[in-house]
């Protein structure tokens, strides 16, 4: 057989193209769970971490350094088989969800943190001298400025969330990879693999692009 007919077999693509999209699906739903529920869970963990009590704060430090150092896949893994022998039972779907949350909380929370202590010191005395709350400080004054800075990592977090989705397959999920693997093992080859890769470059490479663009233009505004 040649390259072609190995690697990028038309037929075959055709063939698994319909199973791919159903994969693309799952893979979409489960990158904006995780996102979305990762993204605010961390901006509390930050905040605790850099504003509330001692022990709080040694506790979210500890979670941050365990979720950021464990991959992916052994969080996933945990959650999906050991909470079972304590009595939990969870689908795989939210399973996946939970295991995405937790780690993305834990990386989203450290870019909010130094995004946060970027913002002048200045700010917060200006504000308390105005009268302003702490509160009020963060959420009209230091907030607004830091979610500006930390855009572009955070936009590099959502490309590396939606890749990890294809962790999801060890829980028993159909996410994109794991339709691409059983395509490639019905019709025995290795196209449809080709395949789940072009689409997860043509679904994340705008994201990329972004991420480059931002970066772009929030640098020339420092320099102003």
């Amino acid at each position: 057989m040649t390259l072609l007919d190995t690697f990028f077999n038309l037929g075959v693509l055709g063939d698994a193209f319909p199973a791919l999209l159903r994969g693309l699906v799952n893979t979409f739903l489960l990158g904006i769970a995780g996102i979305g529920f990762g993204i605010p869970c961390g901006l509390v963990i930050g905040l605790l971490r850099l504003y509330g009590p001692k022990p709080l704060r040694y506790a979210t430090v500890f979670y941050i350094d365990i979720f950021r150092a464990t991959p992916m896949l052994v969080v996933l893994m945990l959650i999906y088989f050991a909470l079972p022998f304590i009595g939990i039972r969870l689908s795989s779907w939210t399973c996946a969800i939970l295991a995405f949350t937790i780690v993305m909380a834990a990386y989203m929370a450290e870019v909010f943190r130094s995004g946060i202590e970027s913002i002048p010191k200045g700010q917060f005395e200006a504000a308390a001298a105005l009268g302003l709350s702490f509160i009020v400080t963060l959420r009209k004054v230091v907030l607004p400025q830091a979610v500006r800075i930390v855009i572009p990592p955070t936009t590099n977090n959502c490309v590396s969330m939606f890749k990890d989705t294809s962790l999801a397959s060890t829980v028993a999920l159909a996410e994109l990879m794991k339709e691409g693997l059983d395509a490639q093992a019905l019709y025995a080859n290795p196209t449809p693999l080709i395949g789940a890769a072009l689409i997860y470059i043509a679904f994340l490479w705008p994201m990329v692009r972004l991420v480059n663009l931002l970066e772009k233009k929030f640098s020339k505004e420092k320099k102003r």
